[in-house]
């Protein structure tokens, strides 16, 4: 499968935003039907404003198979750790091993990153699946509420504990 991983251009921005937040809802949608509790702003799992902190302080890519934009990615770096933020495929391209290849090439072009970590909600079958059985990551954390996640400080959403609060996973993956 040939993927490419090209940085987000400021142009496609609006789209990234909207492409993502339709393959969250989709992934929701499939597992709680129409019900609204776990969107973060009316109809959205994921807010805008999450998303735009991502790219703002993070490495967004467009995910490009056969010349069609198929997903995207945002990761953050730091030396030897790297956090996937977000990672997405639109849904009529699910199931077709995208996502899988979208993150053998972020192994490739970072193999200075020794760990990486993620982090998902607990209702989100499919990506846990992908992550743990796909990509190699191993669960390390469960936040809910009887084990909080860290405050991030008030940059930063508490999405495990306002959003999801039944629990979000937290994944690592070390490289070496």
């Amino acid at each position: 499968m040939n993927i490419q991983l090209l940085p987000l251009a400021p142009e496609d921005r609006e789209q990234f935003i909207s492409d993502n937040q339709e393959a969250f809802n989709y992934g929701a949608l499939e597992e709680f039907g129409r019900r609204d509790e776990h969107f973060s702003e009316p109809g959205q799992i994921i807010s805008r404003k999450t998303i735009e902190r991502c790219i703002d302080t993070g490495k967004a890519y467009r995910i490009w198979l056969e010349g069609k934009k198929v997903g995207g990615l945002i990761l953050k770096l730091d030396g030897s750790c790297g956090e996937l933020e977000i990672l997405f495929v639109i849904p009529e391209a699910h199931s077709r091993g995208i996502g899988q290849a979208a993150w053998r090439e972020v192994e490739k072009m970072f193999p200075e990153v020794e760990v990486w970590e993620t982090c998902t909600p607990y209702f989100e079958t499919r990506n846990i699946h992908f992550y743990v059985n796909c990509c190699g990551f191993h669960i390390v954390e469960f936040f809910n509420k009887h084990h909080p996640a860290p405050d991030c400080g008030e940059s930063e959403e508490q999405i495990s504990d306002e959003q999801f609060p039944d629990g979000m996973f937290r994944f690592d993956k070390r490289m070496h």
